[in-house]
């Protein structure tokens, strides 16, 4: 069975992390089929959004530490610059919405990878750990990057060395996640927000992610000059067109992703 479950429905590719017996934990196999799938999204025009989630009770429990402790096995630093860091940069860099359905535990790698996302949403059962202080390791796949970002500093600062685990609904309070739903509907939810975006204008996300992405690092000004650049492309493209037909004829619209 593979520890990656990859399929495309109604433009809308579903990726499973599929290792339930170790909580969906990352090895070397995963990581890179991760990578593989997400080079696939990127390169299908057919697919308008991606929905991550874990097979099991949890999303994922981060960095499987039997691969770490095999001499066989890859190095801290390899596992960083070959298996996460490139997962996280696929992700930001994907020009399509990705929706982390975050169905149980997220720990570690697994819940930085969920936080990097666009939409994340979380099962009420769910909990986010930062469980790398635990280990004597400082928080990676983007933690220190995007956690004080969501939450501020001091939040993120105490989280990371504490470790202290985050229920949903608190995560949601934080600001963490976009929205908390029941265990028992979360599927058909959460499936329902991927199908919503997977339905809207692809470019104009794509756009406004790439904006998001700047704002990491701009000045004010530079970022007032890139949504510029980036309303121009937005404005030239046929679901713009589209929209605005719709919203004149009082209909509603029908978006290609174009």
């Amino acid at each position: 069975m593979s520890s990656i479950l990859f399929e495309v429905r109604d433009s809308i590719a579903h990726i499973t992390f599929n290792r339930p017996e170790k909580y969906n934990a990352f090895n070397r196999e995963m990581a890179l089929l991760l990578q593989n799938h997400l080079d696939e999204c990127a390169a299908n025009s057919g697919i308008r959004c991606v929905y991550l989630t874990g097979a099991g009770k949890a999303f994922s429990a981060g960095q499987d530490l039997d691969e770490v402790v095999d001499p066989a096995g890859p190095d801290v630093a390899a596992i960083l610059s070959e298996h996460y860091n490139p997962i996280v940069k696929r992700l930001r860099r994907l020009e399509k919405p990705v929706v982390a359905a975050v169905n149980g535990v997220a720990a570690g790698a697994g819940a930085n990878i969920a936080l990097c996302c666009d939409v994340v949403l979380a099962a009420k059962s769910a909990s986010f750990i930062q469980a790398f202080s635990k280990i004597g390791l400082i928080p990676d796949s983007g933690g220190t990057f995007f956690l004080p970002r969501l939450i501020g500093f001091q939040k993120a600062s105490a989280l990371f060395m504490l470790g202290d685990k985050v229920g949903a609904e608190e995560a949601e309070r934080l600001g963490m996640v976009y929205k908390v739903m029941a265990d028992e509907s979360f599927h058909e939810e959460s499936m329902g927000v991927a199908a919503t975006l997977a339905a809207m204008p692809t470019r104009g996300l794509a756009l406004t992610k790439m904006a998001l992405n700047n704002s990491m690092g701009n000045h004010y000004e530079d970022q007032l000059h890139d949504e510029e650049l980036l309303q121009e492309k937005a404005g030239s493209t046929h679901d713009y067109k589209e929209g605005v037909q719709a919203f004149l004829e009082k209909r509603k619209p029908v978006f290609r992703g174009e």
